[in-house]
């Protein structure tokens, strides 16, 4: 049992060799050109309920690879191996003492929240952070001049927050790590006692701007919160966070603490059912990862717009097995639409343009300097549009629904070519590719009943297209 799904988002290529990650905790490194066997470390434990789905980052000498299994509680943790050899270099956990989670005389927070000994002992119950969850299944980025490392980590065990009081630290969350020790340089919590399994995954994307006169090193980070974060990735400031999507649960994030402000009345607890909860689970946005023009200076964002209600149920804790604590159920945002693509400025933290999708915008994006982005659908269109309007100039129907991320090559013949996989799966096709009853609304976390319409758009299946880019967009 697997969560969630048996997914993989990719592999890492580097000096002739390819590095992928397996479901059952291996790291495997191959020979590119024959394919042969180099080194395969084992490094999680498959019975515990860990898994590991994300793509590989190579920095240096290092290959970054983190675990997945929040819903199954395990202890999420980040690890780096060598590359020639694939021994393991270090391992920085996201709760536990300093010293496990790698929290050293060089860290420092820019806010007092997170600042402060052993927070990841003593934001949560006796002994809960063991089975804390903040696993690292989500995208890394590295700034090479800084010498740092990016990564967030997923929600706290289990989803039903009273069981586990506190901010539960450092679960939903981002760390600044060195990549050749490990040790942290700051961290910030995103989602402090995450209610509503917020997380932190979501890809951070490193910027050099200019706001308010001034240059800036910051990072971009569209939270499942359904805030757009613009932080300054030296020190871990948050300079604006406005809302991308409808969301109700958060009233604002304070930038004098950083903290997020509850909306009382949609904190979910124990027996209790919410309704209509903005964002859902894997709400504002998810691990669909965004694409940014340097041209246009716009952050183009594939995203959801979906609610939820929500009751908080007692769970016990065996290894291996789900560990949730809740009921979801999972609807439509305001305006009946479930997803949209929008472009986001950074510099004014405002939407330049925004499209309406009927369904959730669960694949990747691909923006190129002739000024297109493609992107595409769970109900089967891969798309082109103007970057600076929005406007489409080009659609595709696909054999099935799009989750995968677009690229874009030249090959040998020196044309321009566009390529795309389409199948949907995971969690967001699993009422299709999993043949969930649809006519359960709470199955599969939820998913069931937001995706009951999804089997009538589209089908199951896995097709590479690739599309010859004209001579004018190039």
């Amino acid at each position: 049992m697997a969560c969630c799904d048996v997914v993989n988002r990719g592999a890492a290529f580097v000096d002739g060799k390819v590095v992928f990650n397996t479901l059952d905790n291996h790291t495997v490194a191959v020979d590119a050109d024959t394919g042969k066997e180099i080194w395969n470390i084992q490094l999680g434990d498959i019975n515990l309920g860990e898994t590991m789905t994300m793509v590989p980052l190579i920095v240096k000498d290092k290959v970054l690879v983190g675990n997945s299994g929040g819903e199954m509680s395990v202890r999420g943790w980040l690890t780096a191996l060598d590359l020639k050899t694939g021994n393991m270099a270090w391992r920085a956990y996201s709760t536990g003492p300093d010293k496990d989670v790698l929290i050293g005389e060089d860290f420092k927070a820019f806010y007092p929240a997170d600042s402060g000994p052993d927070l990841g002992v003593k934001t949560w119950p006796a002994d809960a952070w063991k089975t804390g969850g903040g696993t690292v299944w989500g995208w890394l980025s590295s700034d090479p001049e800084l010498n740092l490392i990016y990564y967030g980590t997923s929600n706290p065990g289990t989803w039903n927050a009273d069981q586990p009081p506190g901010d539960n630290k450092w679960a939903s969350s981002i760390f600044a790590r060195d990549p050749d020790t490990g040790y942290a340089k700051w961290a910030y919590q995103y989602n402090p006692h995450d209610f509503h399994d917020y997380d932190g995954v979501n890809e951070n994307v490193l910027l050099d701007l200019s706001i308010d006169g001034k240059a800036r090193k910051i990072m971009i980070h569209p939270d499942r919160n359904g805030y757009m974060y613009v932080m300054d990735r030296i020190n871990g400031q948050v300079i604006s966070a406005e809302p991308f999507t409808s969301t109700n649960s958060v009233e604002k994030i304070d930038l004098k603490t950083g903290r997020p402000v509850m909306a009382k009345n949609k904190e979910t607890h124990q027996d209790q059912q919410v309704k209509d909860i903005c964002p859902a689970p894997r709400g504002g946005k998810d691990w669909q990862p965004s694409a940014y023009s340097p041209r246009t200076q716009l952050l183009y964002v594939p995203h959801n717009n979906i609610c939820m209600d929500m009751k908080g149920t007692e769970v016990g804790y065996i290894a291996g097995t789900p560990y949730v604590g809740a009921e979801v159920v999972i609807k439509a945002g305001p305006g009946g639409n479930r997803g949209a693509f929008t472009a986001w400025n950074p510099i004014t933290a405002k939407p330049a343009w925004s499209i309406k999708e009927k369904f959730p915008v669960w694949s990747g994006t691909l923006v190129i300097a002739g000024d297109v982005v493609f992107y595409g659908t769970m109900d089967r269109w891969f798309k082109a549009v103007d970057a600076k309007t929005g406007k489409e100039l080009w659609k595709f129907r696909t054999g099935s629904g799009v989750i995968g991320q677009p690229i874009i090559y030249r090959a040998p013949d020196g044309k321009q070519y566009v390529a795309v996989l389409s199948g949907v799966g995971g969690w967001a096709g699993a009422g299709v590719a999993g043949e969930l009853d649809t006519r359960i609304s709470f199955g599969g976390l939820g998913i069931s009943g937001i995706s009951a319409d999804l089997p009538m758009a589209t089908s199951a299946g896995g097709t590479l297209y690739v599309f010859a880019l004209p001579e004018a967009v190039k």
